[in-house]
């Protein structure tokens, strides 16, 4: 896995991924390059059979966001293909269908805030701190706010895409940007331990939960609540369900088949009818 990559590079322990940006050269400026092989990897890696990803980087920051040096000079078709390959990396990798946590040690600004950002779940160190530094130059972090701004909210959003500043990982933390603001010392194992938590259970199950979810949330509530129940519906009609139910009333633990090949929302649950 991986034998092909420059810029990215995975490792295998057990039943976790680890994803890393590995460019610390240029501090791991998300490049075309860089982003065409984090969507593979995100690709190949989602339809695998580890239960659980981390992505992390390398080097002394998490990530610089976009490399300017593509950008200069670019034409509009040019630049529209770039950001459309970002927003294709975005997307693959909240569509794995296993939970994805961040491990960040430094500074994830720009499009690596926004990569943070779109993982399920992020752990930082102390030392860490983000950015939307747009709002200080000449070009405004308007797609990073697209993942930033849905989980810390309009004030906050605006606030750090309009000033630029970073924040520290402690206004991180309670802004809702990251889960976990933990020493450097201890920040893989405080990384591991939160992955192996959600990862318990059946892994379909997760699966179906996760991409529901994504689904639901930018649904007005009414549609979100007829969404949410058919899908729930289905799914407790799937055989880990059953297992998980039957277990419950025999009071014993339950038995989970944890397929490689997770089983989604099904697609006629998710056609725009239904958002």
């Amino acid at each position: 896995m991986g034998d092909h990559l420059k810029f990215v590079l995975v490792e295998r322990r057990d039943e976790i991924a680890t994803i890393w940006l590995n460019h610390p050269a240029r501090m791991n400026v998300l490049s075309r390059r860089m982003m065409d092989e984090l969507t593979a990897t995100f690709t190949e890696v989602g339809s695998s059979d580890v239960t659980g990803v981390i992505l992390a980087a390398k080097g002394k920051i998490f990530s610089a966001g976009h490399d300017f040096a593509e950008m200069a000079g670019e034409d509009l078709a040019g630049s529209r293909a770039l950001f459309a390959t970002c927003t294709s990396m975005m997307n693959a990798l909240q569509s794995m269908p296993q939970p994805v946590v961040a491990r960040v040690h430094g500074l994830a600004t720009g499009a690596g805030c926004q990569l943070v950002a779109t993982a399920d779940l992020a752990v930082a160190a102390e030392e860490a701190s983000f950015a939307t530094p747009g709002g200080k130059g000449g070009l405004f972090c308007t797609t990073p706010l697209v993942a930033v701004g849905r989980l810390i909210g309009r004030r906050r959003a605006l606030e750090m895409g309009m000033s630029g500043d970073a924040i520290d990982a402690a206004t991180a933390a309670s802004w809702g940007l990251v889960n976990q603001v933990v020493p450097t010392a201890t920040l893989d194992e405080a990384t591991v331990e939160l992955l192996r938590r959600v990862t318990r259970g059946s892994t379909e199950s997760k699966a179906i939960g996760k991409a529901a979810f994504y689904t639901q949330i930018d649904l007005e509530q009414s549609k979100a609540y007829a969404f949410a129940s058919e899908v729930m519906a289905a799914a407790a009609l799937t055989a880990d369900a059953q297992e998980a139910i039957v277990a419950f009333i025999e009071k014993r633990a339950p038995r989970w088949r944890n397929e490689t090949t997770p089983a989604l929302v099904p697609p006629a649950l998710v056609s725009p009818a239904n958002r």
